[in-house]
């Protein structure tokens, strides 16, 4: 029985230790010197790990079309660690939405710095070494 426990263990801190090495900076990925703002409509948010996605539909201001963005953020207990909740999300509302860049370009998406409602609530992310 003793030795079943530590084989246990040792499974899991191996686990633990590959999501560690696993994690990413955000600057690996993400330029926080490249910062850009959008206005649009929150449409999801996926609270879940390894980091909370955040949607929102945005018009493309030369073609008037309306297009779906990405917006990664912060780890759910991070975000919960500093009182930020699920909740804290009003999907359908109107926001302007401040992000960082993707490093390759991609267009659409970005790293969440700041959401900001149309009643003036913000809510206010720390992106990489900030």
């Amino acid at each position: 029985m003793r030795y079943r426990n530590l084989g246990v263990l040792l499974v899991f801190g191996l686990i633990l230790a590959g999501q560690v090495f696993a994690h990413h900076s955000i600057t690996s990925e993400f330029d926080p010197s490249k910062e850009f703002t959008v206005k649009g409509t929150l449409t999801k948010i996926e609270w879940s790990n390894p980091h909370v996605y955040t949607y929102a539909d945005v018009k493309d201001a030369t073609s008037g079309k309306v297009e779906s963005w990405a917006f990664e953020g912060n780890p759910p207990g991070t975000l919960h660690r500093a009182g930020v909740k699920k909740e804290d999300w009003r999907i359908g509302e109107q926001v302007t939405i401040t992000a960082v860049a993707a490093k390759d370009g991609t267009k659409h998406l970005g790293f969440l710095k700041m959401i900001k409602y149309s009643d003036g609530h913000t809510l206010v992310f720390r992106v990489g070494g900030e």
